[in-house]
């Protein structure tokens, strides 16, 4: 497994804020209404909230950038003097969903591309006065039913290809981004995850945004930390959780009194994967 190896001249994100941003309209595109489980978007509120200096984010800290002959380091802490800090937000987002861009059998009618969520992200990014950078990452959650996809025909999307994944919009700065729709467990989970907080949907987008919230932090525009087959830290671990020593044994990560079962992340010195940095 690994080692993940640093690209000459490829980008970090030393420092991180994270704003979530739930798009949901009154409907779907096929007129049902758009909704989340109850309690989905506080335990995803909760963990935009406290990912910064707690478990798998403090092994972000043993990866770096070198540019014009500079090193930098991923900072795993959570300051809050002279804009060093992390700062989160939130934002729900009730903008109509554009005509379906793409094609999904899983939920006809109901599919944006990957495109359409780069141009409502800027939206409201816009709206909201915020900015990109590499000390942002832009996090959006779709309800239940409404699909995404990569292509117009359908062949990789979320019902089918992926669970979650991490992108940039190339500018000045760049926009960090990365994709959360909702995944029923059965599709993103391996048979017997445990849901800590008794919601298993949102408990399953909590560990994939772990997973992309990591390898954004570390590989934030696809040129610094990855293995020669491509693989991010995240991708090196999706199937490893370790030992869930919390919550009755129902979670292995406890920040700020919540609970998570997240997948551990890969740990260049020590070759493996882990739930807290080295």
């Amino acid at each position: 497994m690994g080692p993940v190896i640093y690209h000459s001249g490829g980008s970090i994100m030393p420092r991180l804020n994270i704003f979530a941003i739930f798009w949901k309209p009154a409907a779907l595109q096929n007129g049902n209404p758009a909704k989340f489980p109850n309690g989905y978007t506080q335990i995803l509120k909760n963990f935009v909230e406290d990912y910064v200096g707690h478990g798998i984010h403090n092994n972000n800290t043993q990866y770096y950038q070198t540019i014009e002959g500079v090193t930098t380091y991923v900072s795993g802490l959570l300051l809050s003097a002279g804009g060093i800090g992390s700062k989160t937000a939130s934002y729900t987002d009730t903008e109509p969903y554009p005509a379906a861009g793409c094609t999904d059998v899983a939920n006809p009618g109901n599919c944006i591309t990957d495109a359409q969520i780069e141009t409502e992200l800027q939206r409201v990014m816009a709206l909201k006065g915020w900015t990109g950078g590499l000390d942002k990452v832009y996090v959006i959650f779709t309800p239940v039913g409404e699909d995404s996809c990569f292509d117009a025909a359908g062949q990789e999307c979320s019902s089918n290809f992926y669970c979650s994944y991490h992108s940039y919009i190339p500018g000045s700065p760049n926009i960090i981004y990365a994709n959360l729709p909702y995944q029923e467990p059965s599709f993103c989970e391996l048979p017997g995850y445990t849901s800590p907080n008794n919601n298993p949907a949102a408990d399953t987008v909590a560990d994939d945004l772990g997973h992309e919230v990591s390898e954004s932090v570390t590989d934030p525009l696809i040129d610094a930390w990855y293995d020669d087959e491509g693989n991010e830290i995240g991708d090196l671990c999706e199937t490893s959780y370790g030992t869930a020593s919390y919550d009755g044994g129902l979670a292995n990560q406890s920040w700020n009194g919540h609970f998570y079962e997240l997948q551990e992340e890969f740990d260049n010195q020590t070759g493996t994967c882990v739930l807290i940095g080295p």
